[in-house]
Parts: structure tokens; sequence; C-alpha cells
């Protein structure tokens, strides 16, 4: 799999932090804790977006990085609003490296795919970034595996390559093994996948009903993309599963998503280190064979890309 790197040569971690509550779920000081929390367990790869908290989020992150910024892989995002347009995507990248305080960012994700904007076009503008010296390493963030791969041969015809991806990934959520992530194999593209908890719902905190503060239960676009009952008794399951062998759900959830043959790097992400505590704690965590066993039995697998079931 394609190794993406610091300024200083290192190879960014098996995990991942996604600083999107920074600056929100997170204040200035309780982000810096978590920050140096993350950097003791060994994680150097810290992802975040231009419309994360407001801007919050890419500034609080700037400045945790600023005396260590080579050993640092910061990866941010354009292009979630306003489109993929080459000017929306410059004015947006442009305050973005102002609040994060860097002339070079390492890897710049296009947030989503915009289907009223030629690719092309969208791609000659990474492409000259890359020329510029402004990133290093190009990402697509939200592509159906099709798109990935329309982008990889456009960008190929102009000298580039897709880097990274990052899909949506986890237990309850694994449509990307379809074909996202062995089209991301396939052209040894680098994979970031977030959401290993699905919004929290395989953390724990809700086998014993909504917790009050969890985005299931005050957001209502997690609540409809984490609603159906069979996510929840998947839920309940690892639960338990966890419970008999006491570790806790976070723990189980993420390194499950490490375990992939597709070596993923999963996004953790916390508010406070008692949440942040268990999702590093699966950097570690070494079970029997009969665990992981039992988690596929009780996991649905998605039907494959040609839909015959007989082959599954």
């Amino acid at each position: 799999m394609n190794k993406l790197l610091t300024q200083s040569g290192m190879e960014t971690s098996a995990l991942t932090f996604g600083a999107m509550q920074f600056g929100a779920g997170s204040d200035a000081h309780a982000s810096r804790v978590i920050y140096h929390m993350c950097r003791d367990a060994g994680i150097n790869h810290f992802d975040t977006a231009n419309g994360y908290t407001n801007g919050q989020s890419e500034q609080i992150l700037g400045g945790c990085i600023r005396q260590e910024r080579d050993d640092i892989f910061v990866a941010t995002k354009v292009g979630y609003t306003g489109g993929a347009a080459p000017e929306n995507l410059e004015h947006q990248f442009d305050i973005s490296r102002q609040r994060l305080g860097m002339d070079v960012v390492d890897l710049l994700y296009l947030h989503r795919f915009d289907p009223e904007t030629p690719l092309e076009a969208t791609l000659d503008w990474f492409q000259n970034q890359i020329a510029l010296g402004r990133i290093r390493y190009v990402g697509l963030s939200n592509f159906a595996a099709w798109q990935i791969v329309q982008a990889q041969f456009l960008i190929s015809e102009m000298g580039g390559r897709i880097d990274a991806v990052q899909p949506m990934y986890n237990l309850v959520k694994r449509q990307a093994e379809v074909e996202i992530l062995p089209a991301c194999r396939a052209f040894d593209i680098a994979t970031f996948t977030y959401s290993p908890l699905g919004a929290g719902l395989l953390s724990g905190k809700y086998t014993q009903g909504f917790a009050a503060d969890g985005r299931l239960a005050t957001d209502t676009r997690y609540a409809k993309r984490y609603g159906l009952a069979s996510m929840h008794e998947t839920a309940q399951n690892i639960t338990k599963i966890a419970r008999d062998f006491q570790i806790h759900s976070a723990t189980l959830a993420i390194a499950w998503v490490l375990r992939s043959a597709f070596k993923p790097s999963p996004i953790i992400s916390a508010r406070t280190t008692d949440q942040l505590r268990p999702c590093l704690d699966a950097i570690d965590l070494e079970l029997p064979q009969d665990v992981w066993d039992h988690i596929a039995a009780v996991v649905p697998t998605p039907p494959p890309a040609t839909d015959r079931l007989e082959e599954a």
C-alpha cells in the first residue's frame, strides 16, 4: 500500500486523529491536551477541514503542531461547500493555510464530488498546487469507486496521481469493502477511513438507550445515517462481545478496522481524554482468532458488487 510520509520522512501512524471537534466539542485547552495525548501514543497524522467548527479546528490544530511541524502529517479538505470549481477551492485553501499557519499542507482532499464542475478542471487545480509546492499529496473524500477510478485516470494523464481516499467504514457501514477499498488497493491509493465508531453507535454508550449528548441524539443527519434497527442490533452484539472479554466497545470496533485486509488507517476522534483513551488502546489490542470469528458471525457482510449472492 502507498505510504505517505511526513516532511521529515516518517511514515504516517496506524491511527489518524480527526480534529473535527476541536473548538466545538472540545475547547482550545482541551484540544491541546487531546493533541498531546495522541502524540504520546505515537500518532503523527492529524486530519481537519476548511469547514470544521467555523475554522477553529484548523486554527487550534495549527497552533498545536507549530513546534514540531516537520514530524506531523497534516491533512485538510476543501470544496464541501461552494463546489469544486478552481476559484472556490483557491479561496478556501488560502483561508485554510492562513488558519493552519502553513505554507505547505501535506495532504489536501476534495471534500466531496461535485457533479456541476468538470473533474478535469478540479484536478488541474490540484496538480497546480503540487507544482507550486503548496501541497504534497492529493486526496478524495466521500467519492464512489467509479469516481475514484475516473479521477485517477484523469490525473494520471496530467502526470499526477490520487494519493489518498477517505471513505466511511465501520462495523455497521461496510459498503466500502465492495468497491471503494478494492479500487484503492488496485491503484495503490492509501485509505484513511472515517467514523470507525459510527458516530458513537459502536462505543457502547447507546446500548441502554440514546445518550443525551451524543450525535445520534442531537444531529438528525447522523440519526438517519445510523437509524436502521439492524445497525443497533449489531452494536449491541459488539458491546456484549467486548464486555465478555473486558474490553471497551470502542477499542474493539477500532481494532476491527485496523485488522481489515485493506489496511486502512481509521480516523479516530474524541471530545475528552476519557473518550480518547479506549480509542488509543486499539493500537496494541491482541485477541485470539475465535473472538474475531465471533465478530464476523454477528456482523452482516455486504453483498458482492455483482450482487451474485451465491458467490459471497
